[in-house]
């Protein structure tokens, strides 16, 4: 796909490694008024509410306690899902994007002026999927026959999240690497 190619000399100004995916993705235009509210986040992490570590049982409970902390490892997956389900991010159709720490691209039918902000909503497959909301400017917009490339860099985005991006980056480039030599 090599979209991040499209300009000469570009990758030479880049801070962070890019890769190409496919993976579910969904974005709409930040309305101006909503543009002071916005912030990146993970979707999921924050639905439980904090209760505390399961008070210390003693050995005599030893099992009891190691069940308890089981259940309380299905009920938080169990939160997390219904999280994500309400969010809308299991319905999100699936895109060929090219990723990095500092922005993202991909081709849509339409195009978006730059300046525009959207929001995102994506999900990176790894060993465990995190679902994230993340926001961008549009840098470029450029026509390609009938499609057009587009091009954010984030806005809103602390660097806990910057870093399961770069993360899920470094995992995707030794995938590639394995697949290249069989």
């Amino acid at each position: 796909m090599e979209m991040d190619r499209i300009i000469e000399g570009e990758e030479q100004r880049r801070e962070y490694s890019r890769v190409d995916a496919y993976m579910p993705f969904e974005y709409r235009i930040v309305a101006n008024e909503e543009k002071d509210h916005i912030q990146a986040r993970i979707s999921g992490d924050a639905a439980a509410p904090e209760l505390g570590p399961i008070p210390d049982m003693g050995n005599n409970d030893y099992i009891f306690g190691e069940w308890l902390k089981i259940l309380n490892l299905k009920l938080d997956t169990v939160i997390r899902l219904i999280t994500l389900q309400r969010e809308g991010f299991f319905g999100l159709p699936s895109k060929a994007v090219n990723i990095s720490g500092g922005g993202m691209s991909f081709l849509l039918p339409q195009a978006i002026a730059p300046g525009t902000i959207l929001e995102i909503k994506l999900m990176l497959t790894r060993n465990q999927p995190v679902a994230m909301c993340i926001y961008g400017e549009v840098t470029k917009s450029v026509r390609r026959d009938d499609i057009y490339y587009i091009a954010i860099r984030y806005v809103h985005m602390d660097v806990s999240i910057r870093d399961e991006i770069i993360r899920f980056v470094f995992e995707r480039e030794r995938e590639i690497i394995r697949e290249k030599r069989g």
